[in-house]
């Protein structure tokens, strides 16, 4: 279980093909202190460490992964938003997130508001992923507010430290982003459909 709360940035340093598997060399500033078989969301997609050497680790996601999430799109030199599980005496500073993506998004529009940045998302409607204003969500892993919602899009509006501190500092339009709804909205939504 993580909270959204981006503890770094990662730099995918190698990509390497096994079959349909994908594994993920990334350089960051703690991963010097993951540990083999430990679970870290990856821009909000929790994936396996499989391997360590100083400040690198490696992930592996499987074709399934691959084509749910934008893993699949990744490349040298991308950076990732990095979060270890949250520790059972920690804070919820963010909410709770399970690090399974729930679809991908695409990023349509980026505007600077004197300050901070408001980034809007359009998405496929489903039933049971459901958004209401001022909710959570959680886009590549990242903890946010939701902002004026409708079936197909949403807004969140970025505060300087977070645009800097995450992957939003090199988000463009057209980027397809890591979705995940709240957890809590996706279960009323499914005992209200049961009820009706």
């Amino acid at each position: 279980m993580f909270t959204g709360i981006i503890e770094t940035i990662g730099q995918i340093i190698e990509i390497k093909e096994e079959g349909t598997n994908k594994h993920f060399t990334v350089e960051s500033a703690i991963s010097n202190e993951f540990k083999i078989d430990q679970s870290v969301a990856h821009n909000g997609c929790c994936l396996t460490v499989v391997e360590l050497e100083g400040n690198k680790h490696t992930v592996t996601a499987i074709k399934e992964t691959l084509d749910k999430t934008n893993l699949g799109d990744w490349k040298v030199a991308d950076i990732v938003n990095i979060e270890r599980c949250m520790p059972a005496h920690g804070r919820f500073d963010g909410h709770i997130v399970q690090g399974h993506v729930d679809q991908t998004a695409e990023c349509i529009s980026i505007t600077e508001e004197n300050g901070s940045w408001e980034f809007r998302f359009k998405f496929n409607p489903d039933g049971e992923n459901v958004l209401v204003s001022k909710g959570s969500v959680t886009v590549n892993g990242t903890s946010l507010t939701v902002v004026n919602p409708t079936e197909t899009e949403f807004s969140v509006c970025i505060i300087p430290y977070t645009y800097e501190q995450t992957v939003f500092k090199t988000m463009k339009i057209g980027d397809k982003i890591n979705l995940e709804f709240d957890i809590i909205g996706k279960y009323v939504a499914k005992m209200m459909a049961a009820k009706a």
